[in-house]
């Protein structure tokens, strides 16, 4: 396998919220832009542009959003709109890892963009339920909300645990995005505002909940000889991609209380950067639910299956803790634009890594980093290693 590190020239991301009367490709246009200038690189250098977008046909009833991303970002390069559900821009971003790794381009243009505040949320919530199982989750009513819920309840049965474990993971999130100006929501909450929260599918209340979300990301990846050629300043560098797949329906498999497409990925993504779990030094996971961030917590290796639960009321992962997770603020603060999530944590994380992000005081030593994206009930996910390599 070509192991050849891909780095990370410059990225670039909206601010995550409501955006009324902006499109999709007005929002990827912002932040492929701020990408292009980050990199310093021309918009004719762009060999290819790989563009996230899952729910498009729902929200703008347009699909066929690949070269219109080329387009509004004033790229005249071939690109291609990838889906994979939430993780659509996570898998954005491997294609153009694994496109510069063989050769076939020097510099790529990976992201996505989703509009979504446009629907009301009972219109928003069918449209992401497409990302479920339509024979056997969505006709019998299912909905995301309610299929992490008995995610969330079939831990707590197996493994113990309580939702005020769940609210510190809220809390700490909520408290990374605070000073974080490309965050929805910059307010601190405490375990009481969660605890009393109206509930939305127990034993999950509002708090436990991602928002529904506009907004757009992207990032200029290169060859490693394309930044030495042209003088590039590169300190980061995407040295371990991974992917795994799951059944669609949760009633498919094993256990409910496991993520295998997400340890798949991370194994993958291990073995291709040469690391191992207790290398990495901080994490920006696919927190779409309270929950989720336990199961990735423990899918990526940095606990046993059953002992993340009480990693947040710990304070292992606060960002000053052993293992600071979702600095962002995660998909809980920072927003979900779900098209965009896989690509706005390559950019958080990137900043993050470089030292220009509002917390990257928290990981200042910091040289080794993973991002987890994941599609539906983590039937799809994407796993990234970035490393410092100055």
């Amino acid at each position: 396998m070509v192991t050849m590190n891909v780095r990370v020239a410059g990225v670039g991301m909206t601010p995550f919220g409501k955006h009324e009367d902006r499109m999709g490709r007005d929002l990827f246009a912002d932040a492929a832009t701020e990408a292009i200038a980050d990199a310093g690189v021309d918009h004719e250098a762009v060999d290819e542009v790989f563009f996230g977008n899952f729910m498009g046909e729902f929200a703008e009833v347009q699909g066929h959003s690949g070269p219109l991303a080329a387009e509004s970002a004033g790229v005249p390069a071939p690109s291609t709109r990838i889906e994979s559900a939430c993780a659509s821009s996570g898998a954005a971003v491997r294609q153009g890892v694994n496109r510069l790794r063989v050769g076939d381009a020097d510099v790529v243009l990976v992201g996505g963009a989703e509009r979504m505040t446009n629907l009301s949320t009972a219109e928003a919530t069918e449209a992401l339920a497409a990302a479920a199982d339509a024979a056997w989750e969505i006709r019998p009513g299912i909905t995301f909300p309610g299929a992490y819920s008995l995610m969330a309840n079939a831990y707590f049965d197996q493994y113990g645990g309580t939702r005020e474990d769940l609210a510190h993971v809220a809390v700490k999130n909520h408290a990374n995005a605070v000073e974080n100006d490309l965050a929805q929501f910059q307010k601190a909450i405490d375990v009481d505002d969660v605890l009393g929260a109206p509930t939305v599918s127990s034993p999950f209340g509002l708090y436990d909940c991602s928002p529904i979300s506009d907004g757009a990301s992207a990032a200029v990846l290169v060859s490693e000889s394309y930044a030495e050629e042209h003088g590039l300043e590169t300190p980061v560098a995407i040295t371990g991609t991974g992917q795994g797949t799951d059944s669609l329906a949760l009633m498919a498999r094993e256990s409910m209380t496991r993520t295998p497409a997400a340890e798949q990925a991370a194994e993958a993504a291990y073995a291709d950067a040469g690391i191992e779990p207790g290398d990495v030094d901080f994490a920006e996971v696919h927190d779409c639910f309270t929950v989720a961030e336990v199961l990735a917590l423990e899918a990526l290796g940095f606990y046993e299956t059953g002992e993340a639960i009480s990693a947040a009321r710990e304070g292992e992962t606060t960002a000053d803790g052993d293992l600071p997770v979702n600095l962002s603020g995660g998909l809980k603060a920072k927003g979900h634009p779900v098209g965009a999530t896989g690509g706005a944590q390559i950019s958080e994380m990137t900043k993050l890594m470089r030292g220009d992000h509002v917390n990257s005081d928290a990981v200042s030593d910091a040289t080794v980093g993973v991002t987890h994206n994941a599609g539906g009930t983590v039937a799809s996910a994407v796993v990234h290693v970035l490393e410092v390599v100055e």
